[in-house]
């Protein structure tokens, strides 16, 4: 089997290790991804992937699209939405949303990857539960409650996460998790963010 990727340097290293089954092949661009008739299947890990139009490909497509959804971008059938962020590529069980068919789950035999279908909703499960964490860290640390460290202990003492709130930060990205919980809270202010998100955001 054949895939073409197209993703940053950290990102392509973290999908093909996943498996040594397949004929791993890079995108240069957009272009070359978008043009290509020969991959058995295709893998956008870049940010932008929801917002390109796939309609000249027929075979399996998987998108990291955590924020929008297929049913908004008005994605054809062949497109699987996944969690591309960092640190949930590498995992064995991954949340997709789509149309799952046989040439998908061929695609993620050969990956070893076990599919948890999710409702086509912003987030997901785990992104939206983790960008909630995240959040509540960091009005603890704008009530001064205590330091980003301390908090990170406490959650992972506490609650046996394996990270803790500003962890998983440094990993996702800060932008990654404000703009998730802006499209949360269109339609839940329970995820309203918090100020100092958007306060250390401009100080990036």
């Amino acid at each position: 089997m054949q895939i073409l990727v197209l993703a940053n340097d950290d990102d392509f290293v973290e999908l093909t290790s996943l498996s040594n089954e397949i004929i791993w092949q890079r995108a240069d661009n957009l272009n070359d991804f978008l043009n290509n008739t020969t991959a058995d299947a295709f893998f956008n890990l870049m940010e932008d992937a929801s917002e390109i139009t796939y309609l000249n490909k027929t075979n399996p497509i998987f998108i990291n699209s955590v924020i929008d959804t297929l049913t908004e971008k008005k994605h054809p059938a062949n497109i699987i939405r996944f969690n591309g962020w960092k640190g949930f590529i590498d995992r064995r069980s991954w949340e997709l949303s789509g149309q799952l068919n046989e040439h998908h789950q061929t695609v993620l035999n050969k990956l070893k990857i076990q599919p948890i279908l999710v409702k086509d909703e912003p987030g997901f499960v785990s992104a939206r539960v983790i960008a909630m964490i995240i959040n509540e860290g960091y009005f603890a640390k704008l009530e001064k409650v205590s330091t980003e460290n301390e908090i990170d202990i406490a959650m992972k003492l506490g609650t046996n996460y394996p990270k803790g709130p500003f962890e998983w930060t440094r990993q996702i990205g800060l932008n990654n998790i404000l703009l998730l919980l802006i499209k949360l809270n269109k339609t839940d202010t329970r995820y309203s963010p918090c100020p100092l998100i958007e306060l250390e955001l401009k100080k990036q």
